[in-house]
């Protein structure tokens, strides 16, 4: 098994270019990517954590390593991550899952989030902003794109999509990438897309909002649509959902834009209630989709969206504590993103236990037969 998880490792790094200067290395590239892979697992979220990981485990990672010059120290580790190639390096990780995931199906959620500790006032360095693609399906991570400094997610998804296989897939994204040239892109790869709509679409935005004002003001009466309703309780809470969409083409005329939009087959308004206790509170926000008017299917898309917040983001948040990590010198902080995405992955593998991502995190530590298992799903996951 030892062999077969670094020559993974090593397959699927293979392209990573060593950016040090030959002669002049003592610790092989391949040891420092697995040493921090198997810190970061073991629940060390730092380079001098990773490290101590290291040195209290080297006779476990000698069934894996040449450790003939022993674990490298912190200094080492952070500098090397610092210089590797940050594209090279999420393409490691992107041929990982293709390798490991056969197809991408069901929803892909798109959504960005910051590194909030990774600027560096001293150096004049913005916070990292990282787009992720998420897959709801099998809850894992299927790739990111860091977002560059002067720029926004706008120019970061059409990269993360290009590397991706959408075909089948409905892609899922906020109003920050309701764009027309993303729209056509996902059609374009064989993907359907549910797309949030808001102020930055301004004429589409106005005309599907005063439509649907129109429909509800004669309460839908001889308007072809189509509408579900869910209803969830539970922890001193009713959650209502109500979805009501419909083609807009045979209403062009009201549309100002809508032949720009390709693909574009559906437009649905979307409104949430929450009831807890006397206090009552209502939203309502519309998409644009390349579905047909399918009341039932955009609405479980765009539920399904928010699971990127609550299952990739807020999990980074508190069980690795990536907000409060002062990674920051070169690439390291992008790469080390990279490294928390393939960790979680793993961890998301285990099916049987009970426990939470940061209990999972703490058993490896403990734990080197559990470490061992989870080592094993960077040869399957899927």
């Amino acid at each position: 098994m030892s062999i077969e998880v670094v020559a993974t490792i090593k397959e699927h790094f293979g392209e990573v270019r060593d950016p040090r200067q030959p002669g002049k290395v003592d610790h092989p590239l391949i040891n420092i990517i697995f040493l921090t892979i198997c810190g970061v697992l073991c629940g060390a979220d730092n380079w001098v954590a990773i490290a101590a990981f290291g040195n209290g485990q080297k006779e476990w990672l000698s069934q894996y390593l040449n450790l003939e010059k022993g674990i490298p120290s912190h200094d080492t580790l952070g500098s090397t991550f610092a210089v590797i190639d940050r594209e090279q390096f999420s393409q490691g990780f992107l041929g990982w899952m293709q390798a490991v995931c056969e197809l991408v199906a069901g929803i892909v959620a798109i959504d960005g989030k910051q590194l909030r500790r990774s600027y560096d006032k001293q150096d004049g360095k913005g916070a990292i902003h990282m787009v992720s693609a998420w897959g709801e399906a099998n809850g894992l991570v299927l790739g990111q794109q860091k977002v560059d400094e002067k720029s926004n997610e706008i120019t970061a998804i059409p990269l993360l999509l290009a590397a991706l296989d959408l075909t089948g897939c409905i892609v899922t994204i906020d109003a920050m990438g309701c764009q027309r040239e993303i729209a056509a892109q996902i059609d374009d790869q064989g993907g359907d897309y549910v797309l949030s709509l808001k102020g930055n679409q301004g004429q589409l935005h106005e005309d599907v909002q005063e439509m649907f004002a129109y429909f509800e003001k004669i309460a839908f009466v001889e308007i072809e649509h189509d509408y579900h309703k869910t209803v969830d309780k539970g922890h001193g809470r009713i959650e209502i959902r109500e979805c009501w969409a419909f083609n807009p083409h045979p209403w062009q005329e009201h549309f100002r834009t809508l032949n720009k939009w390709q693909g574009l087959q559906s437009v649905a308004m979307i409104r949430a209630q929450r009831i807890i206790g006397e206090k009552t509170t209502t939203e309502t926000r519309f998409v644009i989709s390349s579905l047909t008017a399918q009341a039932k299917l955009i609405l479980h898309a765009n539920r399904h969206h928010w699971g990127i917040e609550n299952k990739l983001h807020w999990v980074l948040d508190i069980a690795f504590a990536e907000d409060l990590s002062r990674v920051r010198q070169g690439y390291a902080a992008e790469n080390l993103a990279v490294i928390r995405h393939l960790v979680l992955n793993l961890l998301r593998q285990d099916k049987r236990s009970k426990l939470g991502i940061e209990n999972k995190r703490l058993r490896c530590g403990w734990d080197a037969k559990y470490r061992s298992q989870m080592l094993n799903g960077i040869t399957s996951l899927c």
